[in-house]
């Protein structure tokens, strides 16, 4: 008989017959509510698409995907979960499980060897919150062939990814995620969907990935350490901030800014897209001519 996953008591039950022990260092709740898997589970898959799902915990959302899609492979840090999605996920045949860190993985590798024959490949996920950032970002660098991201985060950084880059509400992460894909935000969790509870409510949000970036840039390295220096000191100028950040002398900050028409009194956080790259651009031409 195959347990009701998507249930707090049944989770408890299993996670206790087998021993295991959340871990605060690793960030584990465990998505068990019966409505927000499903929810997932049909914005990632269908019969013809791979799904790559990071953190699957005790199994809920995998096998949501499972009975979707045509090929599902989950990433799994904690090797205490080995046992048990032994046995929540024994009936899905599609379904398998690495073990390992998401951020050491040789993804490209893993995308070649396991999902061949689907037409498309997606990811889905209920990140831990602090290595949200890192993971996302992993995702959109590495150049892989997938047509989005489904991530359920923190309410806090759901808001900051979707933001429009230029307003208050954005930061460098903003910006970052922007320039690989377009970030909107699906639907509302709360806390109690998980176990055990997090202090903090999550959403779940799409990011599609783009064909072309919004923004033309030359070099993109220097293009992000930019937009990490204008976010770096919020209250400071832009000028400050690229200055301190990028070991910059303010004369030479002042005269791109000028030469772009920004006032000089301006903040990096207020800066758009376009914005953003024509300091990059300019900056970059200015440095090469020493």
């Amino acid at each position: 008989m195959i347990l009701e996953l998507a249930n707090k008591k049944s989770v408890k039950n299993i996670l206790e017959k087998k021993g295991f022990a959340f871990k605060k260092s690793l960030g584990q709740n465990f998505l068990v509510d019966s409505t927000v898997a499903p929810k997932m589970a049909e914005c990632s898959a269908d019969k013809n698409t791979g799904v790559l799902e990071i953190g699957p915990g005790a199994g809920v959302l995998t096998r949501e995907l499972s009975r979707r899609a045509k090929k599902v492979v989950a990433i799994e840090l904690d090797e205490s979960l080995r046992p048990i999605l032994r046995d929540t996920l024994k009936d899905c045949e599609n379904a398998e499980v690495i073990f390992g860190d998401v951020l050491k993985t040789d993804l490209k590798a893993v995308f070649r060897e396991r999902f061949s024959g689907c037409e498309r490949i997606t990811v889905c996920a209920n990140l831990p919150y602090y290595i949200t950032s890192p993971v996302i970002m992993k995702l959109l660098e590495s150049e892989l062939p997938i047509e989005r991201v489904t991530v359920m985060v923190q309410k806090e950084a759901a808001d900051r990814i979707c933001a429009k880059v230029g307003s208050r509400a954005a930061g460098a992460v903003t910006a970052a995620i922007n320039y690989y894909a377009q970030a909107e935000p699906l639907f509302f969790v709360p806390k109690n969907s998980f176990l055990p509870e997090p202090k903090v409510d999550s959403e779940v949000i799409n990011l599609k990935i783009r064909t072309m970036p919004p923004v033309e840039v030359a070099d993109r390295e220097f293009f992000f350490r930019i937009v990490n220096a204008c976010f770096m000191l919020r209250r400071k100028t832009a000028v400050n901030s690229i200055s301190n950040a990028m070991n910059i002398d303010k004369k030479t900050v002042k005269q791109v800014l000028s030469e772009l028409g920004i006032n000089e009194t301006a903040r990096g956080e207020t800066f758009d897209m376009k914005t953003l790259a024509a300091i990059s651009g300019e900056l970059k031409k200015c440095l090469q001519k020493r």
